[in-house]
């Protein structure tokens, strides 16, 4: 093992940890805001209190997250400083859109919102909430806009041995972008209904309040709705996959040789004749390039070297993503059908509802493993490779030592993420007085 390994395991340790903060951030905080809505339209008190619930349980996430994503970016110039002075020009202006614009606008609207209780105007109030909750999805777009650049670079040139951006636009409309930003986002709202509905279904083990029912149907729905929209997003991603990054998809199903017709391998031994080909380029009889015939033609295109990625890992964390993913979007569904027409909910079902937080979490993170390993043998694709990335000079023992300092942290980190989220659980809902009515009193929609 050598520095460049090293390095590349603390990346994706540092950058999977982070990410299991993000999508419940970004979902959670568009579900506290509706809950917010809801009181704001109706005057019921429970949405005032479900909204303070999951509002400390959002702000607690968030500041880990901002905690651990600062931590990530400190690698680009420790760790990958060949990396970073290749895309310094193009990724300049989303990252820096994304810090002046959306993370301030959702760090400045968030604590007014903090702070604004029984302060602020309740429509201003209600303003603050769903501006921060817009910043953290204008936020995403914007890394994810750079992070598509990176599997399909556009809008560019290289000079000097340096990419240079020449069209911005190109750059945040990248075809890749499009379909990977709606992806992650419906991703980011399964978890966050997932996570819902596991703290729903505990309470809902323990007490029949009205309020829990009307949060958890209120997750069941966004679960439903964002799964759809996962569903039809990883449609467009595959087809895009098919097109750009053809040693990707056949690693992600384990194909060795260009076969047109190609079959979906459900598990090795497994498959389901043509379905590949139909799912890549919506003709069943479309040919696909395999890994072998690929691996010839990228030696010729870019000179002796493997460019294949880790074959089982990209094989296995394709078909965990989709197990797990649907078995959350099946769960919600379920529950929708079973609590219908005002229907209680079953103790069982409440019991199932628990496993709605690990399973999303799951998912997403096999679909990154999916999405970035199966990149490699590349940074930047076609331009830079990961060994072409790493900081020059940087001894194996300096990696160790930043990586069994950021693994401590991290670990650190983690139990008191637990501590503090498992103790606000416990405790549910803070009690209070019927709050005044609001100036709306219409039928609430989050039920």
């Amino acid at each position: 093992m050598d520095a460049l390994d090293l390095a590349r395991w603390q990346f994706g340790v540092t950058t999977v940890y982070h990410f299991l903060f993000v999508p419940l951030t970004i979902g959670l905080g568009i579900f506290v805001a509706g809950l917010q809505t809801a009181w704001h339209r109706t005057g019921k008190d429970q949405y005032l209190k479900l909204t303070k619930f999951f509002g400390k349980l959002f702000l607690i996430n968030f500041a880990m997250g901002v905690v651990t994503g600062i931590v990530q970016e400190f690698q680009f110039g420790m760790n990958w400083s060949e990396y970073s002075t290749f895309v310094g020009d193009v990724f300049g202006a989303p990252l820096a859109m994304e810090a002046l614009l959306a993370f301030f606008m959702e760090s400045t609207f968030l604590g007014l919102w903090i702070f604004g209780w029984e302060r602020l105007p309740k429509k201003a109030h209600l303003a603050c909430i769903w501006a921060a909750a817009i910043g953290s999805n204008l936020s995403a777009y914007f890394i994810l806009a750079a992070n598509a650049w990176m599997k399909h670079p556009v809008g560019y040139e290289v000079v000097d041995g340096k990419a240079r951006m020449t069209d911005l636009w190109a750059v945040l409309t990248n075809s890749t972008a499009l379909a990977q930003v709606p992806h992650v986002i419906g991703a980011a709202f399964v978890v966050a209904g997932g996570f819902v509905l596991a703290v729903s279904g505990y309470w809902l083990l323990r007490t029949r309040a009205p309020m829990w029912r009307s949060a958890a149907r209120a997750a069941l729905v966004m679960t439903a709705i964002a799964g759809a929209v996962v569903a039809g997003t990883g449609d467009t991603s595959a087809r895009l996959m098919y097109e750009q990054q053809p040693m990707k998809l056949a690693s992600a199903e384990g194909l060795e040789r260009d076969t047109a017709g190609a079959a979906f391998s459900v598990v090795p031994g497994v498959e389901i004749p043509r379905l590949l080909s139909l799912l890549s380029d919506h003709d069943p009889d479309a040919a696909v390039q395999g890994t072998e015939d690929l691996q010839r033609r990228f030696e010729q295109q870019f000179g002796p070297g493997d460019y294949r990625p880790n074959q089982p890992v990209v094989f296995w964390s394709f078909r965990v993503m989709i197990v797990f993913g649907m078995a959350t979007v099946g769960l919600s569904v379920l529950g929708l059908w079973l609590t219908r027409r005002r229907r209680e909910f079953p103790r069982w079902l409440s019991r199932a509802l628990l496993l709605a937080l690990p399973l999303p979490l799951v998912a997403v993170i096999s679909g990154w493993l999916l999405s970035e390993i199966g990149r490699q043998p590349w940074t930047v694709a076609g331009e830079l490779l990961t060994a072409s990335s790493v900081s020059p000079g940087v001894s194996l023992a300096e990696v160790a030592t930043s990586l069994t300092i950021f693994t401590l942290l991290y670990g650190a980190l983690a139990v008191a993420e637990g501590v503090l989220l498992t103790r606000h659980v416990r405790k549910g809902v803070e009690e209070r007085e019927p709050a005044p009515a609001a100036e709306r009193l219409e039928p609430s929609l989050m039920y």
